[in-house]
């Protein structure tokens, strides 16, 4: 299990990086779309479809975002035009996103709710999953580098909470939700991000560089809602009473396991970049 998990890893290692530098614009589009379609396709397991159901689930998700890249080509980096139309597009996306991850998200997990309707398991995974999509693509604009400090903000966040966890920790996080996190992880997780953030803070933005405190508050709260979207899917996974969300990806898992920090932090960093101008 070990062996696949680490051939897995670095299979997957190996190609995000190729793709991520080498591929053009409509190629990482398509790529991301081809991510999205399948997080929409074990979304649908989520939600307990059927197997006909989370097909066309995964067919419609692609769908709608061939549809948004005919309209909208600028807005995703597919020609002339991006800094007019990203915002444009981008509002309608990220807005929604962050009013759901920071305001709906943490009583939904405090409370354990379930989705009992199968349309409001469809709206959520639009919520969680194409905003995502959105920015993977749109934050490329920055460039490969840009794009890959960003994500690695997740996955610090993810690595020093699980070793910091494992070292000290005591008091547990969510017990209902997943046993293993703790209050000492969520910290040492929140800890590596400041100390991340703040060594690449002369490579930031002149807002940023210049502003401690709302470099501070910034990265404290893209640590907090990584755990949050990390959460969010345990709880989907359990309430299901599903292990992991697909096994497309042998000993990881399905690719929400592989990105479900990623559907939380991603459309907040993009809204800060394109909206707040940060």
């Amino acid at each position: 299990m070990l062996k696949t998990r680490i051939i897995t890893a670095l299979l997957l290692l190996v190609g995000f990086f190729c793709a991520l530098f080498y591929l053009p614009p409509i190629g990482w589009l398509c790529l991301a779309a081809l991510i999205a379609a399948l997080a929409f396709w074990e979304w649908g397991g989520l939600m307990k479809l059927s197997d006909t159901l989370r097909i066309c689930m995964g067919a419609a998700g692609l769908a709608a975002i061939a549809a948004l890249s005919a309209l909208f080509p600028s807005a995703l980096g597919i020609g002339d035009g991006f800094a007019e139309t990203a915002w444009v597009v981008g509002r309608w996306f990220y807005i929604p996103a962050a009013a759901f991850w920071l305001l709906l998200v943490p009583p939904w997990l405090k409370k354990r709710w379930s989705v009992q309707h199968p349309l409001v398991g469809g709206l959520t995974g639009i919520v969680v999953i194409f905003p995502a999509w959105l920015a993977l693509v749109q934050l490329r604009q920055l460039g490969g580098w840009a794009l890959l400090a960003v994500m690695a903000i997740v996955w610090l966040a993810d690595s020093a909470a699980y070793f910091s966890g494992r070292a000290l920790g005591r008091h547990k996080l969510a017990p209902a939700i997943s046993p293993g996190k703790t209050w000492e992880g969520a910290v040492g997780g929140a800890l590596a991000v400041l100390l991340y953030g703040f060594l690449l803070s002369s490579r930031l933005p002149g807002t940023l560089a210049e502003n401690e405190l709302l470099l501070f508050v910034i990265l404290a709260l893209l640590a907090a809602i990584s755990i949050v979207g990390d959460l969010f899917e345990s709880l989907l996974k359990r309430q299901s009473g599903l292990k992991d969300s697909s096994n497309i990806l042998p000993g990881h898992g399905g690719v929400l396991d592989r990105i479900d920090s990623l559907t939380s932090t991603l459309p907040l960093v993009a809204l800060a970049w394109l909206g707040l101008g940060f």
